[in-house]
């Protein structure tokens, strides 16, 4: 059977998709929104619906992210198992996504909620590099109560 190599600049392409992915969960687990900003389009569509999130553009959820997740003084995302299609400059990646997080009770207890779930995304190469310009979060599951932050305001 015939092997075929990958081009330079699919390596590429995957290596820096890659290093997006996880330039994410560092924003988001750092709280770092500035940073989140390099990860999306401005006009990309953002679907948090299937975890207990909003669904909207990304300056809409970037606001509801920010205010959700500050009762969470611990984050912790373990991505794994991407899957890239390349197709010039698009993308698609599924993702699976190990989320604990930890959120403070009004008397300061910390009690644990996780999610793991996929990421399904659709990316784009720019003048600043990939981008995710769609993601859609598909749940596998939640352990513990969803938080009230966390609660959608669409629901």
């Amino acid at each position: 059977m015939a092997r075929r190599e990958l081009s330079i600049r699919e390596i590429s392409d995957r290596l820096q998709i890659q290093d997006l992915l996880v330039r994410y969960t560092r924003a988001i687990d750092t709280k770092d929104w500035n940073l989140l900003d390099t990860c999306f389009t401005p006009d990309a569509q953002v679907d948090y619906t299937a975890t207990g999130g909003i669904a909207g553009g990304y300056p809409e959820v970037r606001t509801w992210l920010a205010k959700a997740l500050a009762r969470f003084p611990i984050t912790v995302h373990y991505i794994t198992n991407s899957q890239v299609t390349l197709d010039g400059d698009r993308a698609r990646a599924r993702t699976l996504v190990l989320n604990p997080m930890f959120h403070a009770e009004p008397d300061g207890t910390l009690r644990d909620f996780t999610v793991g779930a996929t990421y399904v995304d659709e990316l784009l190469w720019t003048e600043a590099g990939w981008r995710i310009t769609r993601r859609a979060e598909e749940a596998g599951y939640l352990r513990g109560a969803l938080p009230e932050a966390l609660r959608s305001p669409q629901k």
